[in-house]
């Protein structure tokens, strides 16, 4: 009997391997909950509670980091809410069966059509992370679903008409923004389909739907546990982006205007230091002047696809190992699209 015993289990291992954790009876069982959002909530109550009381949170650096770091969540909350609401309702009233039928089989062909389906959602790249997530548990392929997650934020109507309002005099920014993010985004999808990174995007079977649950019930789990475990690397990454804002002197970024290349580098790495939400980012970038349009279309094209909330998203919901390969090589691609659309359209 123990020997039938054991090998009972190994078959409910291996069909889990998927993700799912069964207890005895076989029922789902549910992911332990997501403490590590508490552990920076508490904290920052209690920071609120005592502000008057101790004078270290009336200095005025604390204050502005507090400015920016709230400026930063909230932007980016909305959108992140958005996101989880689209995930819960995919995970509850999409089948797998019907995203494979809708998604083409062929990833030279389903990587641009996801692209293309980034333009009917209008978002940052904090919502676009779980979506991603839920799209790869229900069955389509990742190259797809990785490749709608870097194209949604960058290509929506949201963002375009948000570019065109802060370029007033530089109409063809927005085609280059366009034209660089859809190139940027379907070259890195074509890319991961030919490397087939599965092994990766273990953490992503943990969003596979859970049967047995009634729909709306599902849609509320699923939803709110996206919401708990994105919202914690949400804060973190927004606290990152906080301090980095201010420790970096304005002199700084000024002299790093001048020159060809230097301009393109300074413009790219502050679009992932700065964090700024995808809809936010085209006014940050209008106010500096000193930077050349190329320069500037860098940090348009590269913020919506790498910076630091962005990364701690990728890893809460895909797990570390992914983020550490795929924002390199989405950076890279980035900047390579940016610079030679802005070099021909600019």
């Amino acid at each position: 009997m123990q020997t039938d015993h054991h090998a009972t289990a190994h078959d409910h291992a291996a069909h889990d391997h998927g993700g799912h954790d069964h207890g005895a009876h076989g029922r789902p069982r549910r992911r332990p909950a997501a403490y590590g959002p508490w552990l920076v909530c508490i904290p920052m109550a209690l920071a609120y509670a005592l502000r008057g009381r101790i004078g270290f949170f009336d200095d005025t650096q604390v204050r502005l980091w507090s400015t920016l770091f709230v400026s930063v969540s909230v932007q980016a909350l909305p959108f992140l809410v958005l996101g989880v609401v689209i995930s819960g309702a995919i995970a509850a009233f999409v089948s797998p069966e019907v995203v494979q039928r809708l998604v083409p089989k062929r990833s030279v062909l389903a990587v641009p059509a996801a692209g293309l389906a980034g333009m009917a959602l209008p978002g940052c790249e904090c919502g676009a992370v779980p979506i991603a997530g839920r799209l790869i548990g229900a069955g389509t392929p990742p190259a797809a679903a990785l490749t709608f997650l870097l194209a949604a934020p960058a290509v929506n109507p949201v963002v375009l008409v948000s570019t065109a309002v802060a370029f007033p005099n530089d109409r063809m920014m927005v085609v280059a923004r366009f034209i660089a993010s859809f190139a940027a985004a379907v070259l890195a999808g074509w890319w991961w389909a030919r490397r087939d990174h599965s092994a990766l995007l273990a953490e992503a079977a943990h969003h596979a739907d859970e049967p047995g649950d009634p729909r709306m019930r599902r849609f509320v789990d699923v939803a709110s546990r996206d919401l708990v475990h994105a919202g914690g690397y949400l804060i973190v990454g927004a606290m990152a982006a906080a301090t980095l804002q201010l420790v970096v002197p304005r002199s700084v970024i000024d002299a790093a205007a001048t020159g060809w290349a230097l301009p393109v580098i300074t413009m790219a790495l502050l679009a992932v230091l700065l964090s700024i939400c995808s809809e936010a980012d085209a006014f940050v970038a209008a106010g500096m002047p000193q930077f050349s349009l190329k320069a500037r279309l860098v940090f348009l094209v590269v913020g919506p696809v790498v910076d630091l909330k962005l990364i701690a998203l990728q890893s809460g919901i895909f797990g570390r190992r992914f983020a550490m390969v795929f924002a390199p090589v989405t950076f890279l691609i980035a900047v390579g699209a940016a610079v030679v659309v802005g070099g021909i359209l600019l």
